[in-house]
């Protein structure tokens, strides 16, 4: 056996284990903190985004463009089949309040817009990120702040009591899914020590997978948007699969888009500030152009449905499979 299978194969196990403990004690940390059930949700999707956006990271520190790009919007996709269409299978039907999917899904679907502009080179990434954070950055606050009427957030009475009763409607759907007992001192450490192994574990597990795609000449974009994204996405699967299983599925469809918006955040638009973006081509506009149609797709199935049904999760399930033949039909 190879070293790099050994470095892919044991990398990929450590920082997903490693992943989980993270995510637990990071939560306990943020209850702690006293942070609201939609910051912790945002908490738990960025400690469980860690193995995609290290990978991603590794890959555009290292010039391989098309697997750090394709780590992030593959793992997106993956992200939406697997937490999405995989949960609406296991439950059913995923109810959802409409003002959740409005206001979660306006961020989520601006983010994906700016993506796939800046993987087309119609917007440099110092504008990209800028256009995210001025949307991300009001999201955030509101979430953080909406208990105490929005802080020094100056809104229109309506518009005020619109956003909170969303804010509220999605909290009840997460408190009963993320509600960690409060922390201690040694969780920090815990968490500290966790983001160390898991950060060192898939920097092993990006290298050992592009050398192996070297060697076998496989295309980046394929070895970023399918192999890596799917294995780091592995972890939010499971928990996905887990919380429609208990009748939680609603818990999944935040986390979902907060993770993905996460992805593009720190995994891409950050990182291409400093280290820059190859040129657009096919696989890469391929990958982007699915992250945004499946991400409007299941908006409006959400939206129009109050959730999502067994049909969708169907649906949403050959979107995927789709994605995959167009991808490799392409490279």
């Amino acid at each position: 056996m190879s070293a790099d299978i050994v470095a892919f194969a044991t990398g990929a196990v450590v920082s997903l284990l490693t992943s989980w403990l993270l995510v637990t004690r990071l939560e306990r940390v943020g209850e702690r903190l006293g942070l609201s059930e939609a910051l912790l949700g945002m908490v738990a999707a960025l400690a469980a985004d860690a193995p995609e956006i290290t990978s991603a990271v590794t890959a555009l520190s290292h010039h391989q463009q098309s697997i750090g790009a394709g780590v992030v919007m593959g793992s997106n996709v993956f992200n939406l089949a697997a937490l999405l269409g995989l949960g609406a299978l296991v439950a059913g039907r995923i109810g959802l309040h409409r003002k959740v999917i409005a206001l979660g899904g306006a961020v989520a679907l601006w983010v994906a817009i700016v993506c796939l502009l800046t993987v087309e080179g119609v917007v440099d990434a110092v504008a990209s990120l800028v256009l995210v954070l001025v949307v991300l950055v009001p999201y955030g606050l509101l979430l953080a702040t909406h208990r105490t009427g929005f802080g020094r957030i100056q809104l229109h009475r309506r518009s005020a009591d619109w956003l909170s009763s969303a804010i509220d409607e999605e909290e009840l759907e997460l408190v009963v899914a993320i509600r960690p007992r409060r922390g201690t001192p040694k969780d920090v450490f815990v968490a500290g020590a966790a983001l160390v192994v898991v950060v060192a574990a898939s920097v092993a597990m990006e290298r050992g997978a592009s050398s192996l795609g070297e060697r076998y000449s496989v295309s980046g974009i394929v070895v970023g948007g399918l192999v890596l994204a799917a294995v780091t996405s592995l972890p939010n699967a499971v928990a996905a699969i887990y919380l429609a299983g208990k009748g939680r599925g609603a818990a999944a469809f935040s986390t979902a888009l907060n993770s993905n918006t996460l992805n593009v955040v720190a995994g891409l638009l950050i990182p291409a500030v400093f280290i820059g973006l190859a040129g657009p081509s096919s696989q890469t506009t391929t990958v982007a152009g699915f992250y945004l149609g499946m991400t409007g797709l299941i908006l409006v199935l959400a939206y129009a449905d109050r959730g999502l049904r067994r049909s969708a999760g169907v649906l949403i399930i050959v979107g995927y499979l789709v994605f995959l033949a167009v991808l490799l039909a392409i490279t």
